[in-house]
């Protein structure tokens, strides 16, 4: 039998489960557990097939609206990519029990914009139209409130209100440079805008792109585990072509990687989507052992410590 070839992987990290997506994750298992099933979840709780069927296995049943849950007392929760202010007040209305599972950077985000709101000024969101958390931004404020900025060429063109004080905010899965770019033109062309006090992008997505940036001008291909619809997921693959990486491909999971492509490589670079899990990543591993022998370095950029807790109805404990 011929010896497999050596192949060198650099895998990423930190990589894969934010402290977000992980807090999300768990709010669903623990009504589960709680109070049996179904537990209904207004969207995907995160953007990865594999957390969803996963959870859908327990008794999670996934729907994109409310008037798709029937009135039986069950547990609702919101996605961690948040959602507009009708949808809880809807559930109060109809007297659902609900918990929310907006990650709390995405609510920081929420209330940034409200902030910005009552001290009457127009707000450029810049983010992703269509985007669940961008919906969920805009729909804190009412209509015309915030404006959506996608890019350059819209930052470079979009129009402010006559006489009102101008502010930012950003989603929190963005490319790094792409939006200190778009920032950039704002500023320019409205010095005295108002700036988040913190960076809106999230401790996790910027470490992730962070050691993307590291590992791709040593490696000629970087596979990034994640889903074609999260946000963070599809940042990482922009990032390594940018970076000096020949080829960059996405995976959701190990079987789909065709090693034909990796074939002639002696590099290569791993790395998973803040809602990919760990598990998506060994398996990606052990399909690439199927034709090379691994030589396994991990390249860490940033430690991550972040833990958010649990909302208080789940955090206290069940009474006996």
């Amino acid at each position: 039998m011929a010896e497999k070839p050596t192949l060198k992987v650099l895998l990423a990290g930190p990589r894969g489960f934010c402290a977000g997506v992980d807090r999300a994750i768990k709010i669903v298992e623990e009504a589960l557990k709680r109070y049996g099933a179904p537990v209904y979840v207004r969207h995907e709780i995160v953007h990865n097939r594999f957390v969803v069927e996963s959870l859908e296995k327990l008794g999670a049943v996934f729907v994109e609206e409310l008037d798709e849950i029937p009135d039986d007392g069950q547990p609702v929760v919101f996605s961690a990519h948040g959602v507009p202010k009708s949808i809880p007040a809807e559930a109060e209305r109809r007297r659902m029990f609900f918990l929310d599972a907006t990650c709390p950077l995405v609510s920081k985000v929420h209330r940034e914009a409200e902030h910005h709101f009552a001290r009457d000024r127009h707000i450029f969101l810049i983010g992703h139209a269509g985007h669940p958390e961008v919906i969920g931004t805009m729909g804190q404020l009412p209509a015309g409130a915030i404006t959506l900025v996608e890019d350059e060429d819209q930052a470079r063109s979009v129009a402010a209100p006559a006489g009102k004080a101008l502010s930012f905010i950003t989603q929190t899965t963005l490319s790094v440079d792409d939006t200190a770019e778009i920032v950039n033109i704002l500023r320019h062309r409205f010095p005295e805008i108002s700036a988040p006090a913190k960076e809106d992008i999230c401790y996790a997505t910027t470490n992730r792109q962070a050691a993307v940036k590291e590992i791709a001008p040593r490696v000629q291909m970087m596979i990034v585990v994640g889903a074609p619809n999260s946000s963070n997921s599809l940042r990482l693959v922009e990032v390594a072509s940018r970076s000096g990486c020949e080829k960059a491909v996405m995976v959701q999971r190990g079987r789909e990687l065709d090693l034909d492509l990796v074939n002639g490589y002696a590099s290569v670079g791993v790395t998973a989507g803040a809602s990919a899990p760990e598990l998506l990543v060994e398996e990606v591993l052990a399909r690439l052992r199927e034709r090379f022998d691994l030589d396994i370095e991990e390249i860490v950029v940033a430690e991550e410590k972040v833990i958010f807790k649990l909302p208080a109805a789940l955090a206290a404990t069940p009474a006996a």
